[in-house]
């Protein structure tokens, strides 16, 4: 009787090891089995463009990087969530060359300047074409692709001003002068002005724009794109240019160079950006630039 207690006892643990080894053995596949799933997962949300849609972020105000326009007349797309409302520009050119070398569609979403950012860290928006200088302190919020254009940095004034004649920064002394808040040309290239009155930050170009052409200050400093793309609407602006000179701005290469912005660490979609902005010169830029510029509405700054 002992030995057939003893007996079934151990029959009921090999039974016993045999259940734990079994749930173990199902656990570790099952485990297993997540983990590529889940990894597939997040790389294709993290590819951006899982959907097959590149959904970009732009001001939409920002001629003749971007603007809004009331019809889709010289190529332009409609902006979500906006009826009656289509975005063009240098920005919407070049989305529309990216879009159609990797067979995406595009969807464009217009964003104040300082959402933008934001909006493309969280995964709002897949990117950021705006005009977005490739700054180190902008580099460890955003990884970019690009450059995409080259500007650099000049002022504005009118034609019948007392600074018209500039001929370098020295020359700027004394003036009252604005930008756009939360970019180098307020925040790093007025500051180099010595003597200058900076006031308070525009909220985006256009309004950068109407201080210069209502008199509220006597010059702006932007970049080449911005300031080609408003003489072309306000023809009693004039261009100061000291980039011949040694009297000009101090700016590195990144402050100069613009990208295209994208999630931290969303190589895969940099990288399909990068290949196709690669296949384009300084020539090509500048080519797509006076396109957009020749398309510009009067509107678009006022």
């Amino acid at each position: 009787m002992k030995r057939i207690t003893a007996i079934l006892l151990a029959l009921m643990l090999l039974l016993s090891l045999g259940a734990c080894s079994s749930g173990a053995g199902t656990a570790s596949p099952s485990a297993s089995a997540a983990s590529p799933s889940a990894a597939a997962s997040a790389a294709a949300t993290k590819s951006g463009v899982e959907d097959g849609t590149l959904t970009v972020a732009m001001e939409c105000a920002y001629a003749p990087y971007n603007w809004a326009q009331t019809d889709d007349s010289n190529g332009a797309v409609a902006i979500k969530g906006e009826s009656g409302k289509y975005a063009n520009g240098y920005d919407v050119m070049m989305a529309k060359k990216i879009c159609e070398a990797n067979g995406w569609k595009l969807e464009i979403v217009a964003l104040d300047w300082n959402s933008l950012v934001p909006a493309v860290q969280t995964g709002q928006v897949d990117a950021v074409i705006d005009g977005q200088s490739m700054t180190a302190d902008r580099m460890q919020q955003v990884d970019f692709a690009g450059p995409y254009l080259y500007a650099s940095i000049v002022c504005l004034t009118l034609n019948n001003s007392k600074f018209a004649g500039a001929k370098g920064l020295s020359d700027l002394s004394g003036g009252t002068c604005t930008s756009q808040q939360g970019t180098i040309w307020y925040e790093s290239c007025l500051p180099q002005i010595k003597g200058a009155k900076v006031q308070t930050a525009a909220e985006d170009a256009p309004a950068m724009l109407m201080a210069l052409e209502s008199h509220a200050v006597d010059f702006v400093c932007t970049d080449v794109p911005t300031a080609k793309g408003a003489v072309a609407v306000y023809p009693d602006m004039k261009i100061l240019d000291f980039s011949t000179g040694s009297d000009n701005f101090k700016v590195d290469e990144g402050e100069v160079n613009l990208g295209i912005s994208v999630q931290k660490g969303n190589t895969t979609l940099k990288d399909a950006i990068d290949k196709v902005l690669k296949t384009m010169t300084k020539d090509d830029f500048d080519k797509l630039l006076n396109q957009a510029i020749s398309v510009q509405p009067i509107s678009t700054n006022g």
